[in-house]
């Protein structure tokens, strides 16, 4: 039996691998960092009040991604907030391997050049360990999302973790991997 490979995986095997491999002269080809996670987390600020845009945010994360996202929970009570310990406040999805590279390559070829004055991605945000982090204002711009049923535009967080080391690596990785950075250095 033939099991589906998504298109992303199956170039990063053919040519990402082979490029990477010679641009940073690893000795094997195990070093060759690669895409471990993708992590989307969407922070509901009126969740306080409105008990139902927690359950709104979940299901519209799982419609993006593919998969089940679960509701977050806050850590301590805030009173200015008015936040309770334990009180749902957002939702969360983690991603890996074939739901991970569907979903990049939904984000890359569809949702990204759906926003509004769009120039590529901020290629600053990397933390240092060989970690992206970019954020969305709105998640309209993917297209499972049925605007007429949208109650509240919100933005989320999208985090792409790598096996890398540094962030010259990881960001030669996710240019390969067809991430649109503004200041493409060569």
């Amino acid at each position: 039996m033939m099991s589906y490979i998504p298109r992303l995986k199956t170039k990063y095997r053919e040519e990402i691998v082979a490029k990477l491999h010679e641009q940073f002269g690893y000795k094997t080809v195990m070093q060759v960092p690669r895409l471990l996670k993708i992590s989307v987390n969407q922070g509901v600020g009126g969740a306080t009040q409105d008990k139902k845009m927690v359950d709104n945010a979940v299901n519209e994360m799982s419609t993006i991604t593919g998969q089940k996202a679960v509701s977050t929970i806050a850590s301590k009570s805030i009173s200015n907030f008015k936040l309770r310990e334990f009180m749902p406040i957002g939702a969360r999805v983690t991603l890996r391997d074939r739901q991970m590279y569907e979903f990049l390559d939904r984000l890359v070829t569809v949702a990204l050049p759906r926003v509004r004055d769009f120039k590529g991605i901020n290629d600053k945000s990397f933390d240092g360990r060989g970690n992206y982090s970019l954020g969305i204002k709105e998640q309209i711009i993917f297209p499972e999302i049925d605007i007429d049923k949208v109650s509240k535009i919100t933005g989320m967080d999208i985090t792409f973790v790598t096996s890398a080391k540094t962030d010259a690596e990881a960001f030669a990785l996710l240019k390969e991997l067809g991430l649109p950075f503004k200041n493409q250095k060569n």
